[in-house]
């Protein structure tokens, strides 16, 4: 079982870099609810939880008790949410962008100062406008990146759940927005909701026909 480490962070802020961010983000692929991004920024070991990983390796009880260390812990932290309909409005990459620079600009907020290096996971879009590292497998290897990781996953999976008690037929608390058999067996029988993603497949053809 592999943990991840601050090692990274360490090299960064002996190299003068001393607000760097992990950042990762959840929701890209679902047919249904936001995208959120974790923003996390730690300053030495006594930032750090243990058992934090990759929040798809932990399961819901183990990323749920981290979630209140994490942000307890952190020096400090961001979360972006980003729509459905804005998903929609201006596509998923776009949409992924303004999530994690929601993120960002919240840690940024919380420190009264610009950050100076952000680490991400592999497979996310560039921030242009910041230093940035992205890192295959980011979220395996490097703490601050796995802890961002949490609190996407968790504030997107707490969302979701609460759709789901208002439009319990499509088990969103299951499938979290994702296309599941059973997912796209209850947009064929009841249609779709408000939080359905209408740009994505197969919703599109289904509405276009």
């Amino acid at each position: 079982m592999i943990y991840p480490d601050i090692e990274l962070e360490k090299k960064l802020w002996n190299s003068g870099k001393r607000v760097v961010v992990g950042l990762d983000e959840v929701g890209r692929g679902p047919l249904a609810g936001p995208v959120v991004a974790g923003a996390l920024v730690i300053s030495g070991e006594e930032c750090v939880v243990e058992g934090v990983r990759d929040s798809k390796k932990m399961s819901l009880k183990q990323r749920e008790r981290s979630y209140d260390l994490i942000v307890e812990k952190s020096t400090a932290y961001g979360i972006g949410v980003v729509s459905s309909d804005e998903i929609d409005r201006i596509g998923i990459k776009y949409a992924v962008l303004a999530a994690m620079r929601e993120a960002v600009s919240q840690v940024e907020s919380k420190l009264g100062s610009t950050v100076d290096y952000i680490i991400a996971d592999g497979g996310i879009y560039p921030l242009r406008d910041h230093d940035m590292d992205i890192l295959n497998k980011g979220d395996m290897y490097h703490y601050s990146i796995a802890g961002a990781s949490v609190l996407a996953k968790v504030t997107r999976d707490r969302m979701m759940a609460s759709y789901a008690t208002i439009y319990p037929m499509y088990g969103f608390e299951r499938n979290v927005g994702y296309g599941t058999k059973e997912h796209i067996e209850a947009i064929q029988k009841f249609g779709i909701c408000e939080i359905h993603r209408k740009t994505f497949e197969p919703i599109k053809s289904m509405l276009r026909d």
